[in-house]
């Protein structure tokens, strides 16, 4: 079994060719898309370390033979929901709108080949080929690749166009809400509109210390906060009593508390201008970071040994 990079992503354009060769509101093109959309997910791991996409077992053969330091006659594969998982992880622009729909697709085709159910016949193929799309031009970015070289050129043209007009419709989504948000903000009375700016101002502050990042209302320009997930591992810095993580965050949810503003999704929160990336920052003590137990507090001790599935201390 081969999970190299190379050899998946091979794969992956051999069964997109089979699914652009079929018409578009066949079943046969959703169900080899689906597949396509997997052995591209699988390369995209591969790219980081094919094995990653080892499944782990007890005396670790799968992993050995991904490294080529043995082999075994039936490697086994991480489970599809894992690979995306890992994409989730490793690829900065997968976000959780990308995993859920890849989820979803992935899920249909699942139906389709286990089932007695028509699974992509009764799944129109305008609710899913924008999200299809855009899943994969992000996964074959992510390696170096673009869609022209994962369809061909013709293919390709098709996605960015489809891809296009679906930008063009969160934008206009997105620029139509900001409008009527501010127009709202705008009629309330002077002394209204102060007290909601420094309501903002403060829950911005208290925000800010549990993981928010602040940044302007692009309505009403009062203090508002985005959240999002964090990606690409901790960075840590020692200090001399003090330890600070470091993590950039890709943002996917924004609340402004003054006009009411609430978008979600990476897209959204681009299209408003508030999704540049961020770096959330945490200070720990030595102690907490590394989880260590003062041995003369025996509650602690009792308590440390209860969450770990140790023998209890006495107390005695």
């Amino acid at each position: 079994m081969s999970w190299e990079r190379a050899a998946l992503w091979s794969k992956a354009v051999l069964f997109m060719q089979r699914a652009a060769a079929q018409d578009k509101e066949s079943p046969e093109f959703g169900l080899w898309a689906s597949l396509g959309l997997e052995l591209l997910a699988r390369a995209t791991v591969a790219h980081t370390s094919p094995a990653l996409l080892a499944d782990p077992d007890r005396e670790q053969r799968n992993l050995l033979h991904a490294l080529g330091a043995s082999s075994i006659s039936a490697p086994k594969s991480i489970p599809t929901i894992q690979v995306l998982s890992h994409c989730r992880t490793l690829v900065p622009a997968f976000t959780e709108d990308e995993f859920k729909a890849a989820s979803a697709l992935l899920n249909r085709r699942n139906e389709e080949l286990h089932t007695g159910a028509a699974a992509f016949a009764t799944f129109p193929i305008q609710s899913w080929i924008g999200t299809f799309f855009r899943c994969c031009k992000i996964l074959a970015e992510h390696q170096g690749e673009s869609l022209t070289s994962l369809f061909g050129v013709d293919e390709a043209t098709v996605a960015e166009e489809i891809l296009g007009k679906a930008e063009a419709n969160v934008v206009s989504h997105v620029k139509a809400s900001i409008a009527a948000h501010a127009k709202v903000f705008q009629v309330k009375d002077a002394e209204e509109r102060a007290r909601l700016v420094e309501q903002a101002n403060e829950e911005g502050e208290k925000l800010s210390h549990r993981g928010h990042h602040r940044v302007a209302c692009p309505s009403c320009q009062c203090t508002a906060t985005v959240q999002g997930t964090t990606y690409g591992g901790e960075r840590l810095e020692h200090r001399q009593d003090l330890i600070i993580v470091r993590e950039n965050v890709i943002p996917t949810k924004f609340v402004c508390s003054a006009c009411g503003l609430r978008l979600a999704g990476y897209q959204e929160l681009v299209a408003a201008g508030v999704g540049d990336h961020f770096t959330h920052r945490t200070e720990y003590s030595p102690p907490d970071y590394y989880e260590l137990v003062d041995p003369n507090d025996h509650e602690a001790m009792d308590r440390y040994a209860e969450d770990h599935g140790y023998f209890q201390f006495s107390n005695d």
